[in-house]
């Protein structure tokens, strides 16, 4: 059952999970058998499952809350209930490290994700190494880390000059957010505390449209010189991650 897109996007965990040599699909088959419908019983959204095509060991992932009351209740509601007890100890086996946690919101009215028209497959059905080479989607997620106090600025700047640009070489953005600096309620899964950051998410077809947009921007004058203005705000170099979706992943 598709929950109402309100409730996937006003707060928002960017979640990038380092895992043990070899272990992400096991991860990746327990949570989309396990994790998704269950989490969604508790009032949050499941927004996307990722692979991390530059690092084997890495599980990304993104939920949504209406707001930080809701997202207090519904972690209780999850990491309190029967789900999670009965499968932490197997999911916990495959990690390594899984506080690294942006907490978000929207960087303008209307960036939100829009998840209203989306159909997640059901999760009957393992999916196999053939079925991973042919699902469909390209997401790239690319993480700014600013100066504080400068998120707003950056990202109505942006919004104004490089969402068009993307937009013209065929990139699709699904959502864009900046740091949520309320104190997280729910402290029992930390996040990155005192981050100020944008965040762009891209989609595509596939890797060779991802592949062919990266070079169309590479050849724009007025793409460089946006971008090296935006630079000028930034701590430190952006963070891309090249992503594909699991086959439970409602968000391409």
């Amino acid at each position: 059952m598709n929950r109402p897109s309100r409730l996937a996007s006003p707060v928002v965990e960017l979640r990038q999970y380092t895992l043990k040599p070899g272990q992400r699909e096991t991860l990746i088959a327990l949570f989309d058998r396990e994790f998704v419908e269950t989490q969604e019983a508790t009032g949050m959204t499941v927004i996307g499952q990722f692979r991390d095509l530059d690092r084997p060991d890495m599980f990304v992932w993104l939920r949504g809350f209406e707001d930080m009351e809701g997202r207090k209740d519904a972690l209780s509601a999850f990491y309190g209930g029967p789900v999670w007890a009965a499968h932490r100890d197997a999911a916990n086996a495959t990690m390594v490290d899984s506080d690294d946690v942006l907490l978000l919101k929207p960087a303008w009215p209307g960036a939100a994700f829009d998840l209203s028209d989306l159909q997640r497959p059901t999760a009957a059905g393992t999916e196999t190494m053939s079925d991973r080479s042919r699902l469909p989607g390209f997401v790239e997620i690319s993480i700014h880390h600013l100066q504080v106090g400068t998120e707003v600025g950056f990202a109505e700047r942006f919004q104004a000059e490089a969402v068009p640009q993307l937009a013209a070489n065929g990139a699709r953005l699904l959502g864009a957010f900046i740091s949520e600096h309320a104190e997280n309620t729910f402290p029992r899964l930390p996040v990155r505390a005192g981050e100020n950051v944008f965040i762009a998410i891209t989609g595509f077809d596939d890797g060779n449209a991802h592949a062919s947009h990266l070079a169309a921007l590479a050849a724009s004058p007025a793409w460089q010189a946006g971008r090296e203005t935006m630079q000028t705000v930034s701590t430190k170099p952006a963070e891309t991650l090249r992503l594909t979706p699991t086959a439970r992943s409602l968000l391409r």
